[in-house]
């Protein structure tokens, strides 16, 4: 199962049902675990050379983010997300994150907004190196400290859990093809703009790169033929 096998997770019960836990969802995003497919939390447990314990709270947990659905005697089927929740958790995100990015834009300092750089090369970076995980959180601490610079924790939870909702799948197909490069720089070019003052095009820039974003979504869904 790829990265699943994790034979150094943490003792530690509580690290180690946040590590497991933190792990799924990463398999959950690149596509690793299937949308629609069903796992026990024993066979996963192998994978990861531990207990099913750990495993089992750990999907729980998931199942409370709506990543996932117990499946009685079975395991837990992987929640199917279909183009009307991608159209629809896109829209709620350009809601925010747009006017968001323009407030910013217009009272944050210069340092405030330069400590965002490296993560900005380390999305672009771990595009390039086809680190699908790296680039995945790279890009999620990113946009969550952008909007952390607006001052509001319930809104950086919010769009934080709609990340984890909106999964890139497909994601090894795209990174294949070299389509996860002109998103990732995006970053760099939101962040420029941003530095500039110009909170009209920093909107523009975050409004393409979220409609960008949702066009990968797509592309990620269809056979690799198409």
């Amino acid at each position: 199962m790829g990265h699943l096998t994790r034979r150094d997770l943490n003792a530690s019960r509580e690290r180690l049902r946040d590590q497991v836990a933190h792990a799924l969802r990463a398999a959950l995003i690149s596509g690793e675990l299937r949308p629609g497919a069903v796992y026990s939390a024993p066979t996963l447990a192998e994978d990861f050379g531990i207990s099913a314990t750990p495993v089992r709270e750990a999907m729980l947990d998931l199942a409370r983010e709506g990543l996932v659905e117990p499946v009685r005697n079975k395991g837990f089927r992987v929640t199917e997300v279909d183009d009307r929740d991608l159209d629809q958790y896109t829209e709620i995100r350009a809601l925010i994150e747009i006017p968001v990015t323009g407030r910013v834009t217009r009272t944050a300092t210069r340092d405030e907004l330069e400590a965002l750089r490296p993560l900005a090369e380390e999305i672009v970076r771990a595009a390039r190196d086809h680190d699908l995980i790296g680039y995945l959180e790279a890009d999620r601490r990113f946009h969550l400290a952008l909007l952390g610079l607006a001052g509001n924790q319930r809104l950086v939870e919010t769009v934080g859990d709609l990340r984890k909702r909106t999964r890139l799948y497909g994601l090894t197909a795209l990174d294949e093809r070299g389509e996860l490069i002109p998103s990732a720089e995006e970053h760099l070019e939101l962040l420029d703009v941003m530095l500039t003052g110009d909170a009209e095009g920093a909107e523009a820039c975050m409004a393409r790169h979220l409609g960008h974003v949702r066009s990968l979504w797509a592309k990620g869904e269809r056979p690799a033929e198409a």
